[in-house]
């Protein structure tokens, strides 16, 4: 009896078990799901990509138009990180002149890394040119062939072509914008043209590349038609954007080192040299998700610790910041702890102030009347319609300035 009622008993158990671990899978399998660490895992979250190369003009009669862009382009990139989902977005540069001029073509090849690609463009200066057509056969080309797009069938990829004067069509042993744009088309490459003035051969032939490149065409004044406006809160969210920067450690190999100096090194000069309306719209940009990947950059210590992606305990001394190699484990962890909680309130109040930017600004252009004349207005405009064939969805998305 004894007996009977033991393997009873072992039997019941048994079955509770076995009814019990698949709820217990199910429970894991839920909190696997939910961690926040895997919506960073790029492998567990499909993320949408944005390539755009800027294919900038940058002879003599653009120089308002270049300080249009140097002020306008992180707001362009914040309009375009307002999908949802949101995408990750890498930008080049193409700048161009002609024959005969200090350069034909400049090239910054597409990245994630805004701060190091804005670096670059603050260098821009208008020279050059004067003789009509430009070498933009040239710069399309190598656009197209000589930057490192997206082998992703859906990455959305686009030019921009900014410029006033039309392309020579006499040079020998040129492509001409005829097969360019017959490739970017079949390589998914849409090509939008921004004519700067009123040169009536340029609209012609901005025209017609648009129309070939599957792109648009807009017609902007020499300056840009950019709505470069100022608020009350730039100068503090420039400042606390500065104090955001300063949280950031890095950690890696020489090599890796060496890179993220570059890196720091931009924003450094971004700092020093751009204007507090355009470090404002910078301070937007890194604070989407979009953006996120600008500010960390790779190998940035106090995210890696605070997310859990690495243990402080596991990275070689030499291999930590130099400021940190001289600390005892307890206090490196106290500072990492220490900037992870100055970087929280710093964006918090970024945040606060940055939608009280926003908020001024949708009433200051409500009150000008004309955004639909603007640059930036254009450009999304043509983002949102073409981006939506790659499931990008910007319907709910608020326009940046």
């Amino acid at each position: 009896m004894n007996t009977k009622l033991i393997a009873i008993a072992l039997f019941t158990a048994t079955a509770a078990a076995v009814a019990v671990y698949p709820a217990i899978e199910a429970f894991d399998a839920k909190k696997t799901i939910t961690n926040p660490l895997a919506s960073r895992n790029p492998q567990q979250q499909h993320q949408p990509k944005v390539d755009v190369v800027f294919v900038l003009d940058t002879t003599g009669s653009m120089g308002g138009m270049i300080e249009a862009a140097k002020e306008k382009i992180w707001s362009i990139a914040s309009n375009m990180a307002s999908a949802q989902p949101a995408p990750e977005i890498r930008i080049g540069l193409v700048a161009f002149r002609d024959r005969g001029d200090a350069y034909v073509t400049q090239l910054r090849d597409l990245s994630s890394d805004m701060d190091s690609m804005y670096a670059t463009l603050m260098d821009y200066q208008a020279d050059g040119g004067g003789d009509g057509p430009e070498s933009v056969n040239k710069a399309l080309d190598d656009a197209l062939n000589q930057i490192s797009w997206s082998q992703e069938q859906d990455t959305y990829k686009v030019i921009f072509l900014v410029g006033d004067a039309p392309p020579h069509m006499d040079y020998p042993n040129e492509r001409q914008f005829p097969e360019i744009m017959a490739e970017a088309k079949a390589r998914q490459i849409v090509v939008n043209t921004v004519q700067c003035g009123q040169d009536s051969s340029a609209r012609k032939s901005w025209m017609t590349i648009a129309q070939l490149g599957a792109g648009e065409y807009f017609q902007v004044d020499q300056a840009g038609s950019a709505l470069a406006l100022a608020t009350p809160f730039d100068e503090k969210i420039a400042a606390l954007s500065k104090k955001l920067d300063d949280t950031r450690l890095y950690y890696g190999t020489e090599k890796q080192k060496e890179k993220q100096q570059l890196k720091l090194a931009a924003a450094e000069k971004l700092h020093a040299g751009s204007t507090v309306e355009s470090l404002a719209r910078r301070a937007e940009y890194n604070l989407s998700k979009s953006g996120e990947t600008n500010f960390l950059g790779e190998n940035e210590l106090v995210d890696d610790i605070a997310s859990g992606r690495i243990e402080l305990d596991s990275i070689e001394r030499k291999s930590l910041p130099a400021a940190m190699q001289a600390l005892a484990p307890a206090e490196q962890q106290r500072l990492i702890e220490e900037k992870a909680e100055q970087r929280k309130m710093l964006r918090q109040e970024i945040e606060a102030l940055s939608r009280d930017r926003s908020d001024y600004l949708d009433q200051k252009v409500n009150a000008l009347g004309s955004s639909k004349d603007s640059l930036d207005y254009k450009i999304q405009s043509a983002v949102k319609a073409q981006a939506a064939k790659k499931g990008l969805d910007y319907d709910a998305s608020r326009m940046r300035y």
